[in-house]
């Protein structure tokens, strides 16, 4: 009775796996999928802890279990209620690391449970043939659990700006040599069982955590949501490597469920980038020498607008749409945005928010960032649909916005970012661009747009210009 019990917890946890999944791609029902699928994971462990049997043993140690939930559970509270919109991707980043850890861990605990059953010792395999295959998957789990907590971590790092820049000549080269290292002592591991495993297990657990590390270092700051989506897919596929140790079906649908839709993911980012996932990894866009360009257009010259002919400028627009950037969560002007929002519509404007697939840091941070300040959904219009109707907008105010809506994507073949597809703000009637100076953006190139002849710059903090502009447009 208890097992069927189990099984049917199983059962239920994976199919709110699947209709969380669902839900988080409607950002009117994110929410709620959210909290559908972490119901599920809660009576999914429930049910492991409490009626899952071996050999006619529960598991016990419930102390050190609860307790390392308990514990858990305050840090991961904590942090998700003090972490800052703009520090949302690097607390993603770091989470998807730990995932990967836990299933790097899985993976040395088993091997030692498979290798060292019988006789302890590093010289005496006792590993059967016919547990080949369970071995594979534990060095699969360990491959790419290390690489994802490594990789992670250094992500985390490069987006708190803590972790800069690195790369060095052939570093790509060397990265696939070393790679080609880790497959062949885990082939040979698994394929030739040598008298001391341990010494190659742990070589291939120290190379991949090695590989992590390089394999993120030298990609650029303007890549780093791509590359968060692709070691996220890494960590389902790791914790499905897991479900199949333990034969835990939950385990091993939610792997199969996080590793599939961030491949997915991956690769519609990649596509709303106009370009190739290897491109992505090889070709470095947005660090190194991509700075090359800023300042090409030093002396160009650029127009500025005060807050007063600006307020002016979108009062008596009949169509207003404003494009977030990082600067907006920077800023934490999400609130101000919408305040500003609610006034032009008092005044019969029309106001909607153009997202770019990969505007932010992350995938979805400029959706979050305005649902917190109660922004409608129905006014977020993706890249397409904004297209269509910058010709006939009287204003488009970019709040901190910058490489998503630089033209050079589309008519300078020597840009980094040439190819990717963009926001055509240019084809608005006027073009309001908000920043706190001419440096350049993520990407670390110049923006020509801000050198038409249509668009003006607006200087400032996000927050402070939004509230001026509120007043500014109050007074009129």
């Amino acid at each position: 009775m208890e097992l069927n019990l189990l099984t049917l917890c199983y059962i239920v946890g994976s199919v709110t796996f699947i209709i969380g999944l669902k839900m988080l791609s409607n950002p009117a029902t994110a929410r709620r999928g959210n909290l559908v699928a972490a119901t599920g994971m809660i009576l999914a462990i429930a049910g492991t802890i409490f009626l899952y049997e071996e050999d006619g043993q529960k598991l016990g140690n419930y102390g050190w279990i609860f307790g390392g939930i308990a514990i858990g559970t305050v840090i991961g509270f904590l942090a998700a209620k003090k972490v800052k919109m703009t520090a949302m991707p690097e607390m993603v980043s770091m989470f998807n690391g730990m995932g990967g850890a836990c299933a790097a861990l899985i993976s040395i605990v088993e091997f030692n449970h498979l290798a060292y059953a019988v006789v302890p010792g590093f010289h005496t395999p006792v590993l059967p043939d016919g547990a080949k295959g369970f071995l594979l998957i534990i060095v699969l789990g360990l491959i790419i659990g290390s690489v994802s907590f490594a990789g992670s971590m250094i992500a985390w790092g490069k987006l708190n700006g803590k972790v800069k820049d690195f790369s060095f000549k052939g570093q790509h080269i060397f990265n696939i040599l070393l790679l080609l290292v880790i497959l062949g002592l885990a082939t040979y591991l698994i394929g030739w069982i040598p008298a001391n495993p341990s010494v190659f297990f742990y070589a291939i657990f120290g190379l991949s955590l090695l590989y992590g590390v390089f394999f993120v270092l030298p990609i650029g700051g303007a890549d780093m949501p791509v590359v968060i989506s692709l070691l996220n897919s890494f960590t389902g596929v790791a914790a499905a490597c897991g479900g199949f140790l333990y034969d835990n079906k939950v385990m091993l649908t939610g792997g199969i469920l996080v590793g599939a839709a961030g491949t997915l993911l991956t690769i519609l980012m990649c596509k709303a980038m106009n370009r190739s996932l290897a491109n992505v990894l090889i070709g470095s866009f947005g660090g190194g020498g991509a700075t090359d360009q800023a300042g090409s257009k030093e002396q160009a010259h650029y127009k500025v607008i005060n807050i007063s002919d600006a307020a002016v400028v979108m009062s008596y627009a009949n169509r207003v749409y404003i494009v977030p950037g990082y600067g907006l969560a920077v800023a934490q002007a999400q609130h101000a945005c919408h305040e500003l929002e609610k006034l032009l519509e008092g005044k019969g404007v029309v106001v909607k928010y153009a997202i770019h697939p990969v505007a932010g840091r992350m995938p979805g941070h400029m959706n979050v960032l305005l649902a917190e300040a109660d922004v409608s959904y129905e006014k977020l219009k993706e890249m397409e649909e904004a297209n269509e109707e910058f010709p006939t907008t009287d204003v488009v105010l970019i709040l901190g916005a910058n490489d998503v809506v630089n033209p050079a994507a589309k008519t300078d073949p020597a840009s980094p970012i040439y190819g990717m597809p963009i926001l055509d703000v240019e084809l608005a009637k006027n073009v309001i661009v908000n920043k706190r100076s001419m440096k350049p953006g993520y990407a670390g190139i110049e923006n020509q747009l801000f050198f038409q002849p249509k668009t003006t710059m607006l200087f400032g903090d996000a927050k402070k210009v939004l509230q001026d502009l509120v007043a500014e447009i109050k007074n009129l």
